[in-house]
């Protein structure tokens, strides 16, 4: 499968995340999948990526042009895309991906989880998502997921595609047809 990851550009105050996004790497490569993100060679990003490639699996870096000017950019991937906008971006991560694994991240990550899933609730996509709770990291989220159900601003049938997972090989079983 390919499996468009989504996570934060930095690496968080507790080694549990790098060490997850690490382990989640080896198992991508290890399992067969390739790994669809956005592009960049830093932080969760990063590491992520480097496990991909050091286990000599696949990775599909997808980066606006204006962060491959900051020189964020992974060069050494499998494929990089440099593309216009961060709107174009999604939209190329969302079409590669069979199915979308959220690890923990600051705005960008959440942007992107939140329209993934808005499309997911539209019936734009089909695909499987699903969190990597490392350390209790989306506990709040899903406390305030679980109260836009109870005040009537979700349907229920919504949070039935949330699927949530406290390791790497706990969370790809969960993406698996």
């Amino acid at each position: 499968m390919n499996i468009c990851v989504f996570c934060g550009s930095g690496v968080g105050n507790n080694t549990i995340y790098a060490d997850a996004a690490r382990e989640l790497g080896e198992l991508l490569a290890f399992e067969g999948h390739t790994l669809v993100y956005g592009g960049g060679n830093i932080g969760l990003m990063g590491i992520v990526a480097d496990a991909v490639l050091e286990k000599k699996g696949h990775v599909i870096g997808i980066i606006p042009d204006f962060l491959m000017k900051k020189e964020v950019g992974h060069t050494g991937l499998t494929q990089l895309e440099i593309v216009s906008s961060m709107h174009e971006r999604k939209r190329r991560m969302a079409d590669l991906a069979d199915a979308f694994l959220v690890l923990p991240g600051g705005w960008g990550t959440l942007d992107e989880t939140a329209e993934i899933l808005t499309w997911k609730q539209l019936g734009l996509i089909q695909k499987p998502i699903a969190f990597l709770n490392v350390d209790g990291f989306y506990d709040s989220l899903l406390i305030q997921m679980n109260s836009m159900v109870r005040t009537g601003f979700l349907k229920d049938t919504n949070m039935e595609f949330v699927r949530v997972a406290e390791t790497p090989e706990q969370v790809l079983s969960l993406l698996r047809p």
